[in-house]
């Protein structure tokens, strides 16, 4: 079964975001570049507050790697300076991708 996150972070917005994609050496698409292992689904965008971004991966474990591999050191140099505000996995997801 997928596992669904949802990030929130306080005080910025694409231009943060579009600069740790770069860090991940991820296009703006994503059609270069290479995706997370275990990531399904992604989607972010702008809240009232800063960003969110929602996730759906094969295994919470397969999160975990990445951020430990990957996506702490892109976000640190990507100009993220804290935590996010929030950080939940949704418990018992039903997602299905719509073409």
């Amino acid at each position: 079964m997928s596992e669904v996150l949802v990030l929130e972070f306080e005080g910025f917005g694409r231009k943060v975001y579009d600069a740790v994609n770069r860090e991940l050496g991820l296009n703006d698409d994503w059609s270069d570049g290479e995706i997370p292992a275990g990531l399904i689904d992604h989607v972010a965008g702008a809240s009232a507050s800063g960003w969110v971004v929602v996730e759906v991966w094969e295994t919470r474990e397969a999160q975990a790697a990445f951020m430990e591999n990957r996506l702490a050191a892109a976000l640190q140099a990507g100009g993220v300076t804290g935590p996010p505000s929030r950080v939940e996995w949704l418990g018992d997801p039903s997602h299905h991708l719509v073409s």
